[in-house]
């Protein structure tokens, strides 16, 4: 389902517009760069999640290699036993 909105721009952005969307052609590269725009938006909101979580979990994440450093390196010194 499609929808009329009435949209202003700045005369900048319109001679943007023109040059890389033909007059009967401004919805379709409008609604692209608005589902990229938001796409783009979501990707950092996610990264920028991802960021804060390893660096709260920084200091567990640590210990926790660390204890399985120690268990390869008693395994390996069996294995060569």
């Amino acid at each position: 389902m499609y929808r009329r909105i009435n949209v202003t721009l700045p005369d900048k952005t319109l001679e943007l517009l023109d040059q890389f969307a033909p007059k009967g052609d401004r919805s379709r590269f409008i609604d692209e760069a608005i589902q990229n725009y938001i796409a783009q938006i979501h990707r950092d909101r996610l990264r920028q999640q991802l960021k804060e979580g390893a660096i709260r979990r920084a200091a567990r994440d640590r210990n926790l290699a660390e204890d399985w450093f120690a268990l390869e390196e008693e395994a390996w010194q069996q294995k060569a036993k």
